[in-house]
């Protein structure tokens, strides 16, 4: 008997997949219909190479010579990247941040939907968070039952994100985009994104340094 095994895919792969989605976004709105790989990759900020390389993982989609398809190339990644359906998502923290994300209008073209914000304090359970009314996060494993949630959006402390971790693997959620700057323990098969602002912050700071004392020696 045969067994089908999918081929391994780098991360760094699939974290360029949403940027080629968004450069051919831009060309198609721009009427164009076909594409080289130079040219997306200029877009994209990487080389055609690793364009090339890159899309190669998923099957062969190029014309040498002609270069890509526009809106071939779009569905094609828009399909590995599970856009050609719905992704409901439920933030978690109901504060300034998880306000801003749940009235922000831009996912729902990327194929995702915030159909429930929650919180634990009283005091914001039953607001107005743009088209959305704050529920209290004992509701969580009716709400993700409800609307069939596949993500999980964490916006608390650091101190509360455990918990709220724990709340959303026990209801049956799988995929976790974690905001505050804690690291989760979550069990296998349970995918983890971290975004912690100040780290990236400190990464341009660390950027912004070497260039000063660079620039020092220079002159």
């Amino acid at each position: 008997m045969s067994t089908f095994r999918r081929r391994v895919i780098p991360d760094a792969t699939i974290a360029r997949l949403p940027i080629y989605q968004r450069c051919l976004m831009e060309l198609e709105e721009d009427g164009r219909k076909k594409a080289s790989s130079e040219q997306l990759a200029e877009l994209a900020g990487v080389n055609g190479a690793k364009v090339r390389k890159d899309l190669s993982y998923f099957g062969t989609y190029g014309t040498r010579g002609v270069g890509y398809d526009v809106p071939h190339l779009l569905h094609e990644i828009r399909r590995e990247l599970g856009m050609t359906h719905d992704w409901p998502c439920v933030i978690i923290g109901a504060g300034n941040l998880g306000s801003a994300l749940a009235k922000f209008g831009g996912f729902v073209d990327r194929g995702f939907s915030v159909v429930a914000i929650m919180d634990v304090d009283q005091s914001k359970v039953g607001h107005q968070v743009g088209s959305l009314t704050v529920r209290h996060e004992d509701e969580l494993p009716e709400v993700v039952k409800e609307f069939d949630i596949s993500i999980g959006i964490i916006t608390t402390t650091a101190a509360a994100a455990q918990d709220v971790a724990d709340q959303l693997v026990e209801a049956g959620v799988r995929s976790i985009l974690n905001f505050a700057p804690a690291t989760l323990d979550v069990p296998y098969g349970v995918l983890v994104r971290d975004v912690d602002v100040a780290i990236e912050l400190q990464i341009l700071a660390f950027h912004e340094e070497r260039r000063a004392l660079s620039e020092a020696e220079i002159v």
